[in-house]
């Protein structure tokens, strides 16, 4: 007889070999969590009580593609009803294309350092993964993406702010970058971050342009639901009807969908987030570069710090500092701005580790 827990069922191999989501250091103990990339400002009083309302009717489904949402949003971006999906999060959207248009057999072009869900997802949908490196300036090499598609290539995945170094791309690099992809290669644009950016570029106007174009949006940052899970995605019309057809049933709540809906009702709720995340990241920045220490122009709701092998000394003085950051080995730190007290615990360990960064 087979001893017990020596067999289990297994998934398959490339799930086995796919890399974990990370987690920041000292959640349990700290006292502000920089982490994350969440909004440090609450939900307004017009999103808690939509919330209140729909949560009310919580027994019942709610609607079968998020439609109410849909039509909002189309109204807002000046598409049709046809070109939008929603869901629980950009992520969970991508996922889905990925699922759709991807597979066993072909490639995905990523950029890398990048959101790291990315080699997870392309590896559940059972595609390769094609990393290429940022530039120098820890922006897109946006050139060597282009050259890196092969006649296997179903998708190139450009994250715009980028996640987590926050640099962006201007709209002509886009659009050299775009009119060097074959068609029918789908171009995943990730712009979770736009509403904090610098720079020009409008995922949706560009869709005007090239149909090929998927573009990811998400209530979880400038909007402030991050605990909500709700996203939309914005294409061409036949590209979101086959979307459509793979999706799930009921896959954005209706808790969800009644806050994204408020959310957009609310725009002074969602500039005083995004004004409050300017501020921060040029506070921290400032301080940062009194200290001589470098960090990379952010569009995004956070600073990326550029620190090699000294990544990790930063992340275990925030901790003492009491303030969570994220880490990546040998690479850097990214810091969530917005809450001051925190930016002020991060110059802290700055401080405590003087000459060694």
């Amino acid at each position: 007889m087979t001893a017990p827990g020596a067999l289990r069922p297994r998934p398959r191999p490339e799930i086995e070999a796919l890399p974990r989501y990370s987690k920041a250091a000292g959640l349990e103990q700290v006292r502000w969590r920089a982490s994350s990339n969440e909004s440090t400002v609450a939900p307004s009083a017009a999103i808690l009580e939509a919330v209140n309302l729909a949560a009310a009717h919580s027994h019942l489904y709610p609607s079968l593609f998020g439609d109410t949402l849909i039509t909002r949003l189309s109204d807002r971006l000046g598409v049709g009803d046809d070109q939008v999906l929603v869901g629980a999060g950009s992520l969970a959207l991508l996922q889905q294309v990925l699922t759709a248009y991807t597979g066993p057999g072909t490639e995905v072009v990523y950029p890398w350092r990048s959101y790291e869900a990315y080699p997870i997802l392309i590896g559940i949908a059972g595609a390769s993964g094609v990393p290429v490196a940022l530039d120098s300036e820890h922006r897109h090499d946006l050139s060597a993406m282009a050259a890196a598609v092969t006649p296997q290539t179903r998708a190139v995945l450009v994250c715009n702010p980028n996640n987590p170094t926050g640099s962006e791309f201007s709209t002509a690099e886009f659009v050299s970058f775009a009119r060097s992809i074959p068609g029918d290669v789908l171009i995943l644009l990730d712009e979770a971050y736009r509403e904090f950016a610098t720079g020009d570029v409008d995922g949706v106007d560009l869709l005007r342009a090239f149909p090929n174009i998927v573009v990811f949006r998400t209530f979880s940052k400038a909007y402030g639901l991050a605990g909500l899970r709700a996203g939309y995605a914005i294409t061409d019309s036949a590209i979101a009807a086959d979307l459509r057809s793979a999706a799930p049933p009921f896959g954005l709540s209706a808790v969800a969908e009644a806050a994204a809906c408020a959310a957009l009702t609310d725009p002074a709720h969602t500039d005083s987030i995004v004004e409050t995340v300017t501020e921060g990241r040029a506070h921290l920045r400032e301080q940062l570069a009194l200290r001589g220490v470098e960090s990379v122009p952010s569009g995004a709701n956070f600073v990326w710090i550029p620190l090699g092998e000294r990544a990790s000394a930063l992340e275990a003085a925030c901790v003492a500092q009491g303030v969570s950051v994220r880490m990546f080995p040998r690479e850097g730190v990214r810091v969530t701005v917005g809450e001051r007290a925190a930016e002020n615990a991060v110059i802290s360990a700055v401080d405590a580790l003087a000459h060694n960064l």
